[in-house]
């Protein structure tokens, strides 16, 4: 069989609208509010979001009291909710999975593959001190929020 390898490029539209390019979202809410207010969010982009699993994080992250409507918990293609009082755990959680992360050492890992109508491989190259960034800046996100007695939706 002979197997197509397209290594995903954020800076080519036509990869970004792929289903297998996936983003994500962080918001700041109330979970007490009578309607649905975001108050501030943190956008996760492709290469983010693709480490967030790579790394192991959101498995990690399986630990705490995730609310979701498959109940599933923190799940790609899914919203969750975590209640404030868990932002601490979850600052540790990530701190702790992030402290694996060789930064020296980037990678190239399989998003997905296809068998029709043509056998492709979708790749995406993971750069360690773009994700340790994005972590500096989540956890300070996660820290103003768990501050300011704000719940998280994490929008996957």
């Amino acid at each position: 069989m002979n197997v197509q390898h397209i290594l995903i490029d954020d800076s080519n539209p036509e990869h970004r609208e792929l289903s297998i390019c996936r983003t994500g979202t962080l918001n700041r809410v109330r979970l007490g509010d009578g309607g649905y207010h975001a108050y501030a969010s943190l956008s996760i982009d492709g290469h983010d979001y693709a480490a967030l699993f790579h790394y192991g994080i959101v498995e990690a992250c399986g630990a705490l009291p995730f609310i979701s409507e498959s109940g599933n918990g923190l799940d790609s293609w899914d919203e969750a909710y975590l209640p404030s009082g868990s932002l601490n755990r979850l600052r540790r959680i990530i701190g702790e999975a992030a402290g694996s992360v060789d930064s020296g050492k980037e990678e190239t890992i399989l998003l997905g593959w296809q068998d029709q109508p043509a056998a492709i491989a979708w790749l995406r190259r993971i750069e360690p001190q773009k994700f340790l960034g994005f972590i500096e800046t989540l956890l300070g996100f996660i820290e103003e929020s768990e501050r300011d007695g704000y719940d998280l939706e994490f929008i996957l």
